[in-house]
């Protein structure tokens, strides 16, 4: 099991279970809640926490049926995860926490194991994610402004002094999981070289959003 963050691609599985869901994106030293209730899921659960304890989180291009033989063409890049926090409920199901290792491209799929797919992963182009995170040099004051708007557009409320403080690179990761994008955007934010083209790609996908959104309200007016 992998117990510590690992400093070398090479410690990193090559074979890797993959959970395959839509909107949702898992990012280096990032924590990722998830509820698990599919018997493939549950299974993989249970073999990855027997094994190295590491799953690969990944976006279908087209929503999963949850059918057992549904295999959905998956993008060509996920994140590998540590299960961190593991709690079973009475009926089954279970509430996991992954925390993000390191992306990787998909170089093929497996053969499924009990249910649920698997794919050979390469760390390469990414290897960088195991370095020490750095602090950004974009816009912060632009991105919190445009964060700003773009949630009180939707009416949620957000605790922006607890952001203000946080890390950039835990900043980044926040916003990029939680804020409501299209899976191709959440993707090509994944997908982003570095800390601060995810930060520029973040801030004008927020402030193109607020513009859209205070546009089409204006047209009815």
């Amino acid at each position: 099991m992998i117990e510590t963050a690992p400093n070398d691609i090479r410690q990193l599985p090559r074979e890797v279970p993959i959970f395959p869901l839509s909107g949702a994106v898992l990012l280096p030293r990032a924590h990722l809640p998830l509820h698990i209730f599919e018997p493939r899921y549950l299974a993989m659960i249970e073999d990855a926490s027997a094994g190295d304890g590491v799953i690969g989180m990944i976006q279908p291009r087209q929503t999963e049926r949850q059918e057992p033989d549904d295999t959905p063409e998956i993008y060509g890049a996920g994140c590998l995860g540590r299960i961190v926090e593991t709690q079973r409920n009475e009926d089954g199901r279970k509430l996991i926490t992954l925390l993000g290792l390191c992306r990787f491209d998909v170089v093929g799929e497996l053969p499924p194991a009990r249910g649920y797919r698997r794919v050979t992963a390469d760390y390469a182009r990414f290897a960088g994610d195991l370095d020490e995170p750095g602090e950004g040099a974009f816009d912060r004051e632009r991105l919190l402004s445009g964060l700003n708007a773009y949630f009180a557009a939707r009416g949620v409320g957000g605790d922006w002094d607890r952001s203000e403080e946080a890390a950039d690179e835990l900043l980044i990761a926040a916003m990029t999981m939680i804020c409501p994008f299209a899976p191709s955007e959440k993707q090509a934010l994944l997908e982003c070289p570095n800390l601060n083209d995810r930060a520029q790609m973040l801030t004008t996908l927020v402030e193109m959003s607020v513009a859209g959104t205070f546009g089409t309200s204006a047209e009815h007016h």
